[in-house]
């Protein structure tokens, strides 16, 4: 059975992917909490827990040392940033940054010996924040926009080895929406917002490509009739 890594396997779109994925491949739940990853492995056949604090440098590569072979990683941890230019202090940058660009990368070196061995997959959740950027978004738009260009250069660096897909949802109705639209001074709509299971089907779809074909971007978007 192939084995897949999944971050931020707890909660959201991680947790969703954890679900479809768990009946045909080996899933490795990562999460910073023991509780809620053991709460998600229990739920899954033949799931294991992947606990650590992705920023931690260290911990992380622990985690990685005690992982047998590797399949595939589903990179679904992320934070959001919002808030003016003006008022997104350097803590704000570095933890954003750290978060969603610098853990996605170093992770994934670490997995990479294991990927190449067995002609893997990374999937990263990025955003359409990823393209673009809007008011109050620079932070979180400028860590998209950086993790999208490390996918491209890892694309091209291991073409033929390790296939890489950046999944771009619109907003998604999770935590991270909630958070969002609180931080935007307005009452949670969740009908302007995908739900979990259709981004967490892009993220299958592009595991699920033939070996010949490797899905580099995928854009999802709310339809408007939910």
């Amino acid at each position: 059975m192939r084995t897949v890594l999944v971050t931020g396997g707890t909660r959201g779109i991680g947790r969703e992917v954890v679900r479809q994925l768990c009946e045909s491949w080996r899933v490795v739940v990562g999460g910073t909490s023991e509780s809620a990853v053991a709460e998600v492995v229990d739920d899954c056949p033949d799931a294991v827990g992947f606990v650590c604090d992705l920023t931690d440098e260290d911990a992380v590569a622990a985690a990685v040392a005690s992982l047998d072979d590797v399949d595939a990683v589903v990179h679904s941890a992320g934070v959001v940033g919002y808030g003016s230019v003006e008022d997104t202090t350097r803590a704000d940058w570095r933890h954003v940054m750290e978060v969603n660009v610098v853990a996605v990368a170093d992770l994934t070196r670490l997995l990479l010996p294991k990927l190449r061995a067995a002609r893997g997959t990374v999937v990263v959740i990025n955003s359409g924040s990823g393209f673009n950027a809007s008011p109050n978004t620079a932070v979180y738009a400028a860590s998209k926009f950086a993790v999208r260009a490390w996918a491209d250069a890892l694309r091209a660096e291991e073409r033929g080895m390790v296939r890489v897909s950046s999944v771009h949802p619109g907003r998604v109705d999770t935590d991270m929406q909630r958070e969002l639209q609180a931080a935007e001074g307005r009452d949670y709509d969740p009908s302007i917002a995908l739900e979990v299971t259709s981004v967490a089907k892009a993220v299958v779809f592009a595991l699920a490509a033939d070996p010949d074909a490797v899905v580099e971007s995928i854009s999802v978007r709310p339809s408007g009739r939910r």
